[in-house]
């Protein structure tokens, strides 16, 4: 039984509990991400008179020194941004491109014979900080040296380890060892740092003050270029001086579909969030409302459409700058529909094949905040994998990312590696609306990410959850592209999973709360009633703090 608040549009509470945590709610600004320390910094960038850009930048930047497995200087960075002051809704493509002389032949000569998931031929030129340029440019009202300020303190008087981090920091050791610099700089005394553990970064503070000082050229023309080029030529890597210089950030256009009278938001090609949409597009024929959250009829539904959604993305996305990617097709709900037939209520399907389309027309941190007047910048930033290529540059103080093994050496794929091109990147924000309510969300984790769009926005449009519940709900997770294996929380029911296994899905059945299917944040901003509200997902070390007065 339900008893609704005052404002029954939206928010609801329940008489009987089971989420672990309430919104927050705000008449100011409010930061969610991954750590307390950087959702602090960027409530105190907005308290001082930041753009909620200005907030996002700022609390990237201490994720990228709180976690540095996840995410960094040394990655890439796409964001969505809700202006309200226009209604526009703009995405933010910060992933970087391949170097000049990276081909196919150039690995093959090597000895490879498919990408490298580590080391420097994975690395491609990090966009994070040319993204970190564009949104200040377009958006900013403070300083770099202001919204860099708790990154670089944070760097250099050291900072605790959170819970989670320790984990994932201490299963990374293997790979760290790997690279001098990257065990010298991640592993003081030789090993990883527990939980609580004061841990420093001098070399990253030197690094975040150079750019504070002088912007995106100290990364791709300056001293932090240098530093990088150096490593890549002990390395045997292609990367050149030019490869960085010619790097910029490009703003584009979302892609966006309706879901019963909201309108949700997805970075295009070469991102994947383009599943996501097609994966609504399915689910809309359906009536999962009816249907009952987390029943075994919607979860079927759920990860059929998963499948299908995601052999299309597959056979279809990459770099739109080399490759015609027949996006209107696949977003278009009449292919939608064809697809959604393929769905059988009572079998899982064991092989799923991208459709025949109409001739027309690792790892990852994400944050997202919410301002005083509604601005809303959903923003996401990756290594890829933990700690990323494990390459470390002398003296940088930061990894670098290894996006680029996910090129393909088929030539005839859209995604098949090439000079100068951009890698199918798994890496999405989201956001959505309806009349007088935004949101920014996401939950990070690989190939996770899409299915697990799909799961909050269907809490939250299909079953009346608030953002935080929609976050807490338990999920799935199908990181395979065929085959019937499923990862499942094991909050769902026994008689759910029971069904799920009559119908053909192998469970391997994670704990309550599993890092297995990604952790995410969410604001939302109600115009009408001028109140903000945000969401932290309980599967990671974070908080939503709102905006201090100072």
């Amino acid at each position: 039984m339900r008893k609704a608040s005052l404002n029954a549009d939206y928010v609801r509470t329940e008489i009987s509990r089971w989420q672990a945590r309430s919104m927050v709610m705000s008449t100011r600004g409010i930061v969610a991400a991954e750590n307390p320390l950087a959702a602090q910094a960027g409530a105190v960038v907005l308290a001082v008179g930041g753009h909620a850009v200005d907030a996002a930048i700022a609390a990237n930047a201490v994720m990228g020194v709180v976690a540095p497995m996840m995410n960094g200087i040394g990655g890439d960075l796409f964001a969505i941004v809700h202006d309200v002051s226009t209604g526009n809704v703009q995405g933010l493509n910060a992933s970087g491109w391949s170097p000049e002389g990276a081909t196919i032949e150039f690995l093959s000569s090597r000895g490879m014979t498919m990408m490298p998931q580590t080391g420097i031929h994975s690395v491609t030129v990090p966009g994070a900080v040319s993204g970190w340029m564009a949104l200040h440019e377009k958006f900013g009202h403070e300083s770099l040296d202001s919204i860099l300020s708790a990154a670089i303190m944070h760097a250099d008087d050291g900072f605790p380890v959170s819970e989670i981090t320790a984990l994932e920091w201490l299963g990374s050791v293997p790979a760290l060892q790997a690279d001098p610099n990257a065990a010298a700089l991640y592993l003081p005394g030789g090993r990883s740092p527990a939980a609580g553990e004061i841990f420093r970064n001098p070399e990253l503070a030197e690094t975040l003050r150079a750019i504070a000082r002088d912007g995106g050229d100290a990364f791709y023309r300056g001293e932090i270029a240098e530093r990088i080029l150096r490593c890549s030529a002990q390395h045997g890597g292609a990367h050149t001086a030019a490869d960085f210089a010619d790097y910029k950030a490009e703003w584009v256009a979302p892609l966006t579909t309706n879901y019963r009278g909201w309108d949700v938001y997805e970075i295009p090609p070469n991102s994947q969030g383009i599943a996501a949409l097609v994966m609504l597009n399915i689910l809309e024929g359906l009536p999962l409302g009816e249907m009952g959250r987390g029943t075994v009829e919607t979860l079927h539904a759920m990860i059929e459409a998963k499948k299908l959604a995601y052999a299309d993305m597959l056979r279809h996305v990459g770099d739109p700058r080399f490759a015609k990617v027949p996006v209107e097709a696949i977003l278009s709900k009449a292919y939608a529909r064809q697809r959604a037939a393929l769905i059988d209520p009572r079998r899982a399907a064991e092989n799923v094949d991208a459709g025949p389309l109409p001739t027309h027309g690792g790892d990852t941190t994400y944050l997202c905040v919410v301002d005083a007047v509604g601005n809303i910048v959903s923003l996401i930033q990756s290594n890829f994998a933990n700690f990323g290529s494990g390459v470390v540059p002398d003296g940088a103080g930061f990894a670098l990312q290894s996006r680029g093994g996910l090129f393909s050496f088929d030539r005839s794929h859209p995604n098949a590696l090439q000079p100068r091109k951009r890698p199918l990147q798994t890496v999405i924000p989201g956001f959505m609306k309806r009349d007088h309510l935004s949101a920014g969300f996401g939950v990070m984790g690989g190939w996770n990410q899409p299915q697990a769009h799909v799961q909050v926005i269907s809490n939250i449009v299909d079953h009346g959850l608030n953002i935080q519940q929609a976050l807490e709900a338990p999920r799935f997770v199908k990181l395979t592209f065929a085959g019937t294996d499923l990862m499942m929380e094991s909050r769902f029911p026994e008689e759910v999973r029971r069904g799920l296994f009559e119908r053909g899905h192998e469970i391997d059945l994670q704990g309550e709360f599993s890092n297995m299917v990604g952790g995410g944040q969410a604001v939302m901003h109600d115009a009408r009633a001028r109140v903000n509200y945000g969401g932290s997902d309980p599967r990671k070390d974070g908080a939503a703090i709102p905006e201090p007065i100072l």
